[in-house]
Parts: structure tokens; C-alpha cells; sequence
């Protein structure tokens, strides 16, 4: 199916494209890892500057069709007030235009196969209710970004008469459906794919994504697929967006340092993998020490990565956090929301302990009536906003591995900022475990965030943690 294509062949993409195109390089930038070690890199970009509001933002995915029974902007305006008590404050809808009707993939089609990037469409609403709920968003103090698919058109875009030669051709002189980051045709035969070598091409883009900004207040846009996009362009609009919204937000669907030249965010699939592995036992918890480790010499300090335990592609296509994580959902959240570099994502329904796969080209409504995550996910998201260790970027406290008995399947660290620090341990194991650490340089009186117990942590000692289960502790 076209999603799951999509983002297994991004990440090999992303990987490649660090490997064999580097940006232009800065002189070395010292590096600490996660075990303290401190040493010098050559590799790592530049990044974007960010706007202030995004320091604490944490992120919420609409899927406007199958977010209420009507799936329309309309109820979903209702859920607002909810989305208040959750404590989110970036809401990423997935695309909203009309859908082509051309090669169309089901009864409804794909959200990602726009036959008009400056129309609504019309099962959701019109303009004015698209336009009355990102309002009412603002008004709730949040902002929203838009899911931008800019490699591709459906094939009932006006483009496609009007403008041919902005689409790549075949040899028999067809349009071709859309491309991977390799140039190889895929199987998304609902969508043409855009010749980013014409120039009138890409001045269009940037004034349809120009008109979400001054006609819909959008404040930003979460790029589909960006590694298909050649990066110039990305670089180019976001210079012309800023000057509109000089306090844009930027989501690449790409993974690869690179990307935060022109992005503030990219996706930590690498990181999603090895949560996964480490809920199901197939990988030690040390492996997460190579991976901090290669972040910190590969991507900017100030780089924000996405982290989640589910989104559309992943629910749809590979399961739901249940199916891929089980009992260890919750643990594996507490990293994505806690660890250096991420901003926590998460996903329609997953408040409510969604279970089942949403289908992707027809109605599929969530069944808000599941078991509530919502003290869960509203305490991490409050956790996120009170302690400064855990901004976003360079605003947060270096994360320093703390050294436990707890083997494999345990996992421990602490982050300081001025005087804030957080002590964070998981344990993905089936059995409690009294934890010794030993390592801590913020000692003191300590809260521990979900109990609200309070004790005092030494340079070392023991901790309790449940099986599947997690003790974040605050100073």
C-alpha cells in the first residue's frame, strides 16, 4: 500500500542521503554523549533558528475523516476543550484538500492525492469552517500546521492540462505517477509526480502554500516526503514563508540531519524502529547508547527530532502501539517525551486507547469510548511545559546515562538545566525491579511526577520501578 512504501523507503533514503550528500559543512562543533564522553565532529549542519513558542510545544495529529462521525471541521471544533485538558499545543492535520477522483485508491481516496492545493474538501466543509476552526485553535491557544504534499499532484489536477511540463514524463511520453527517492516508479498510481527542474513549477508551490498562510493563518506545514523534494526548494521556500510568518514552524518527513537546514523538525523513524524492537526483547535497552551517540555527532544541538510510539502511516499500515509495543507502550512513550533532541507526536485516538488500524481510503471513525490515556499523556505533556530540562533543542538539559544493575531490558538517565533536572528510568521487563544507580550529579530532594511522592536522590542508590513500567522523578 502506498503509505507503508512511503515510509519504509524513507528512511533507507534519509540514511543514504547522509552517507553520500552532506551539506555544506561548518567547522567542527564539540559533542557529548550520552555516557559523558565529549569529542569533535565535522558533520554536523547548520539549523534553522526557531521560533521562541516552540521551546515547550508538543505535538497532536488530526485525521479530520475519521475524527468524528460527520469528519468535519465543523465537530472537530468541538474536540477543542478536550485537546485543552490534554495539554497539546501543535495540531498537525493531515491534508485537507479535495481528493482526485482519477486512479483514485478506494471509496474515498488517499488525503495524499490533492486535486487542488488551495481548495478544501468539500466532505470536510468548505473554506469558511476550515478557516473558523484554525481560528478557534488559535483562540485555544494552539497552532496548526498543515500536511503539505508537494512531490505529487492526483491526476485531475488542473496542472495536469494546463501545465504538463510540470510533471516528470516517461519515455512514451505519459506522466508518471509518483517517484521514490531512488527515481524509481512506485506503485502510488493515484498521484503524477512534479518536475522540480521547472521553475514556474515551483513558484507556484510556494504561492499555494503562501495563500494557507495569509488566507487560512495556518502556521506552518509538516512536508510529505521531503527527501523527493530536492532540498534547494525547501530552502528557497522556507526564506519566502518566514517573510510571511516570520514565526513558522517546519516538519520534514525525512530523517537526515541535512533536512534542519530548512527544517525545525524531522522524523525519528530510527528512533520509532528501536522502540519497537526494545518493547518486543528483541534488542537491549544499550543499544539506545549508539543511537544518542550517533545523534549528537550527526545533527545540529539544536535540532528537533519527532518521536512517537504511532502516527498515520505507522497505525495504518504496521499496527497500532498495542500491536507493535503491547504492555510497553507506556514506557516507550515516557523516552520519546523525555530523552534529548525529541518533541513527543502523538496520534488520533491514542488518548483513548485506540486499537484498531484506521482504514486509509474510506470512513473509518474512532471510537472515543476506549479505556482513557488521558491523565497519562496530559501529565507527560505537563511535564514537558513545567521543567526546562526538557525544552525543545538546545533549550533542554544535556542527557548524561546513568549507570544501573538493572541489565537489558532497563534503562536510566538524567537531564539538568540551571536547576531543573529530570531522573528518568524505564523497564520494559516483565518483573519489577529494585534498580541501583550510581552516577547522579544532581543530587537532592526530588518529586516523583506521577505519584507526587517525594525522596532524596544521592549520587547513588536504589529506585523501584514496575515491569513495563517507568519512575520519572523532578527537582
Amino acid at each position: 500500500m502506498m503509505r507503508l512504501q512511503r515510509s519504509s523507503l524513507l528512511v533507507l533514503a534519509a540514511l543514504a542521503s547522509c552517507a553520500t550528500s552532506p551539506a555544506p559543512q561548518p567547522a567542527p562543533v564539540p559533542v557529548t554523549t550520552t555516557s559523558g564522553v565529549t569529542g569533535t565532529t565535522a558533520t554536523v549542519p547548520p539549523s534553522v533558528a526557531h521560533a521562541p513558542w516552540t521551546r515547550t510545544a508538543v505535538m497532536y495529529e488530526i485525521n479530520v475523516r475519521e475524527y468524528t462521525p460527520e469528519g468535519t471541521f465543523a465537530a472537530l471544533e468541538r474536540h477543542l476543550p478536550r485537546l485543552d485538558s490534554l495539554g497539546v499545543d501543535i495540531l498537525w492535520l493531515m491534508p485537507v484538500q479535495p481528493i482526485g477522483v482519477r486512479n483514485r485508491k478506494g471509496p474515498l481516496g488517499s488525503y495524499y492525492s490533492i486535486s487542488d492545493y488551495t481548495k478544501v474538501n468539500p466532505e470536510f466543509g468548505d473554506a469558511a469552517s476550515a478557516r473558523a476552526f484554525i481560528d478557534a485553535a488559535h483562540r485555544h491557544h494552539k497552532r496548526v500546521i498543515l500536511d503539505w504534499v508537494a512531490n505529487h499532484t492526483a491526476f485531475d489536477h488542473r496542472w495536469i492540462t494546463e501545465h504538463p511540463d510540470w510533471y516528470v514524463h516517461k519515455a512514451d511520453g505519459s506522466i508518471s505517477n509518483a517517484r521514490d527517492d531512488h527515481d524509481r516508479e512506485t506503485d502510488w498510481t493515484d498521484v503524477a509526480e512534479l518536475n522540480y527542474d521547472n521553475a514556474d513549477m515551483r513558484r507556484a508551490m510556494i504561492a499555494d502554500m503562501k495563500w494557507w498562510l495569509d488566507e487560512m493563518h495556518v502556521d506552518g506545514f509538516r512536508c510529505d516526503v521531503a527527501g523527493g523534494v530536492p532540498m534547494d526548494f525547501w530552502l528557497d521556500a522556507r526564506r519566502q514563508l518566514q517573510r510571511v510568518r516570520p514565526d513558522l514552524f517546519m516538519l520534514a518527513e525525512g530523517e537526515g540531519p541535512q533536512f534542519h537546514a530548512a527544517f525545525d523538525m524531522t522524523y525519528g523513524w530510527e528512533f520509532h524502529h528501536l522502540l519497537n524492537q526494545l518493547a518486543q526483547g528483541k534488542q537491549p535497552t544499550g543499544d539506545l547508547d549508539a543511537y544518542f551517540a550517533r545523534q549528537a555527532a550527526t545533527y545540529p544541538r539544536d535540532a528537533y527530532r519527532m518521536y512517537f510510539t504511532s502516527n498515520h502511516d505507522e497505525n495504518s499500515w504496521n499496527g497500532t502501539e498495542f500491536e507493535r509495543m503491547g504492555e510497553n507502550h507506556l514506557p516507550a512513550f515516557i523516552l520519546a517525551a523525555t530523552v534529548q533532541g525529541g518533541m513527543p507526536e502523538l496520534y488520533t485516538g491514542q488518548e483513548v486507547s485506540m486499537k484498531k488500524r484506521l482504514r486509509f481510503f474510506e470512513k473509518d471513525t474512532v471510537d472515543w469510548s476506549g479505556p482513557s490515556l488521558m491523565p497519562f499523556y496530559a501529565r507527560v505533556f505537563e511535564l514537558r511545559h513545567a521543567t526546562p530540562a526538557l525544552y525543545n533543542g538546545s533549550a533542554g538539559g544535556q542527557q548524561v546515562r546513568l549507570a544501573t544493575d538493572g541489565g537489558d531490558r532497563v534503562y536510566a538517565f538524567s537531564r539538568v538545566r540551571g536547576g531543573s533536572a529530570v531522573v528518568v528510568l524505564v523497564n520494559f521487563g516483565d518483573a519489577a525491579r529494585r534498580v541501583s544507580y550510581n552516577g547522579l550529579a544532581a543530587t537532592g530532594s526530588y518529586a516523583d511526577w506521577f505519584s507526587r511522592d517525594r525522596l532524596s536522590l544521592g549520587a547513588e542508590g536504589q529506585l523501584d520501578v514496575p515491569a513495563h513500567g517507568y519512575r520519572v522523578l523532578v527537582r
